[in-house]
Parts: C-alpha cells; sequence; structure tokens
C-alpha cells in the first residue's frame, strides 16, 4: 500500500509516521525547516502512552513528482487550502487513487452518494463554483473525522496529546475494500480505525463543538474552559448547537447526541485554545467556512430558523476578513 501524506503537520506527520511502521510505503509531503527535519530524524511522536512514544523514518519531499501515484492520498491540509492544492495532488493520482481529508466540518462531498432531493448538490460557501470538487473529485473522497490532538512541538517532533481515533467511511455508505484496507494498515500502526456505515452522524457530533467554541474563542479570545464556565457564553453555545441539530435533521441526519454531556465534556478539556483561535493568533486564515457558512447555508436551502448562527457568523466573518489581511470590500 503506497500512501502520500499531503500537508504533514502534526496530524499528517502523526498518521504517516503510524502507516510506516505497519509497513506501508509512505511519502510525506512538507517545506522548510519542518521537512529538513524529516528528512534527517524522521518523525519524533512524542506522547504519554509508551505504545504512541516512537520514531519512524518515512520518505519526506516537497516535490509531489518525486512521490507518483499512489493508493492514497491522506490530506493534512486546512480546507481553506483544498481548491488550491491540485498541484500538490494530482501528480499522486491514478485511476483509484482515494482521498482521505481529515478535516473539520462539513466536506465538500457531502451531498455525494445520497439519495433524496439534496442528492449530489453542491454547497456554495464550501465548494465555491465547484472549485473544491473539479480539484478533488467527490468520488475519490473518503470521509475522515479526527477524535486526536496533536501539535508539532518542534520541527520533525510531534507532540501527541490525546485520542487515537479516526473515523473513516464512504459518502454511500458502504463498507468498501478500500476504507477495509486503509483501516487495517491505520490499526496496525497503532491507531483506532473504525470504518462507519453512517459517517455523517459523527461529522455532526463533532461539529456540535466545532462550530459554537471555534468562533466565540476567536471572537472572546477565550479557552474552551473560560466559555464554559461563563454562564452567557455557556449559554450561547446551548443555542448554537440546537440550532446546528435542527439544521442536520433537515437534511437526514439525526446523531444520538445530548448537548449537555456534549458541554460537561468540552468543559474537561479545560484552558485549551481552540484550533481557530490559534489561527488567529498566528495570522492564519480562519477555517470557518466549512464549519459555521455551511451550516448557515444549509439552513437557508431547509427553511431552518438558526439565528444565533446567523448573528455569530457574522461577527465571525467580520473577524476573518479584517484580521487576516483580506479586507473589507469597498462600499458601493
Amino acid at each position: 500500500m503506497k500512501v502520500a501524506v499531503v500537508g504533514a503537520g502534526a496530524i499528517g506527520a502523526f498518521v504517516g509516521a503510524a502507516l510506516h511502521r505497519a509497513g506501508a510505503e509512505v511519502h510525506l509531503l512538507a517545506r522548510g525547516p519542518h521537512l529538513a527535519a524529516l528528512r534527517t530524524g524522521g518523525v519524533v511522536v512524542r506522547s504519554p502512552r509508551p505504545d504512541l512514544d516512537f520514531t519512524a523514518h518515512p520518505a519526506a519531499t516537497d516535490d509531489p513528482a518525486d512521490i507518483g501515484p499512489v493508493d492514497y492520498v491522506f490530506l493534512g491540509l486546512k480546507a481553506t487550502s483544498y481548491a488550491a492544492c491540485g498541484p500538490l495532488v494530482h501528480p499522486l493520482l491514478h485511476d483509484r487513487t482515494a482521498v482521505i481529508a481529515a478535516q473539520n466540518g462539513i466536506p465538500w462531498w457531502y451531498f455525494h452518494g445520497l439519495d433524496g432531493p439534496l442528492a449530489g448538490h453542491r454547497i456554495e460557501s464550501i465548494d465555491p463554483g465547484g472549485a473544491v470538487s473539479a480539484t478533488l473529485p467527490r468520488r475519490r473522497a473518503i470521509g475522515c473525522v479526527v477524535y486526536v490532538a496533536t501539535e508539532i512541538e518542534a520541527p520533525g517532533v510531534v507532540r501527541h496529546l490525546e485520542g487515537t481515533r479516526f473515523s473513516i467511511g464512504e459518502p454511500d455508505g458502504s463498507v468498501s475494500r478500500r476504507c477495509l484496507e486503509f483501516s487495517e494498515a491505520m490499526c496496525a500502526g497503532g491507531l483506532k480505525c473504525p470504518v462507519e456505515r453512517d459517517l455523517r452522524k459523527d461529522i455532526w457530533i463533532k461539529l456540535l463543538g466545532n462550530i459554537s467554541f471555534n468562533p466565540i474563542s476567536a471572537l472572546a479570545r477565550a479557552t474552551m474552559g473560560q466559555i464554559c464556565r461563563h454562564s452567557d457564553t455557556r449559554a450561547l453555545v446551548e443555542a448554537m448547537m440546537r440550532e446546528t441539530l435542527a439544521v442536520a435533521a433537515a437534511v437526514g441526519c439525526h446523531p444520538a447526541i445530548s448537548i449537555e454531556r456534549r458541554l460537561t465534556g468540552a468543559e474537561r478539556v479545560g484552558d485549551h485554545k481552540t484550533s481557530t483561535l490559534q489561527d488567529l493568533e498566528k495570522g492564519k486564515p480562519l477555517e470557518l467556512d466549512v464549519l459555521l457558512a455551511a451550516v448557515v447555508e444549509l439552513a437557508g436551502l431547509t427553511d431552518t430558523p438558526v439565528p444565533t448562527l446567523r448573528a455569530v457568523h457574522a461577527l465571525a466573518d467580520l473577524l476573518s476578513a479584517t484580521s487576516t489581511g483580506a479586507g473589507l470590500p469597498d462600499a458601493a
């Protein structure tokens, strides 16, 4: 099995290292000091778990032409980079190459493989003009929901904080050979990788936290624990979660999850900065379209009232426009 990891950051390098020690042929695409460290010292994984404290030496490059076609492309990029990632991904593809995108939020393939009135519908906010689908054809997609926390501690060094589960699944709900093969390799590398028949439920359950805590943390410069302990922001999170579940139901998905349980779990995480707040502090683009804009778009499509989501989206969209140098459009 030949795998290319496009965007070998904290999650990508972690997955690549696990697959490599399972015996897969792994190639990491990275750049800068991180690439130099990967080439000389491999991926150093530091974990509180002895079984996940190891070093692996997969191949590393900044040129996909060095790799050639592979069986699986594991995308460790932010969703904001998908439309422009063609030069990195296209040299890696053959007719049967699968693309596994480890993203938060609503994926560009969401309505692919579904029956019903929204079958094949394209969500404009996450696939504008079909740019993402043109770069990453939906037939290649295997969904992936990540329940793992990692960070780059130093170039070439991944700190594993918690979790080992990468749930995957086909958009059409089948249990395919390509999913089973990838799952077996991940498990052999020490990770959990269940193949789910209805991955969309996992997508919405994880989204409940991301859609609320991520924009609020950026707007308030607050940690998850601080948001939970403040009565008004806790109530705001609850309202956003209720509206999100209403949108999920409107598009035919009914995840079994308690909002209070979701909040309790978030509070246990403590004073952790969400990825959106970390990106804001680093001046990086904010990955809010797949988290928030897409759900607001789906609400409009299904006539689902989401006043709280719309208000927070307006504020977060303004923050994104003014904090990353994109600026605002000129007045008419």
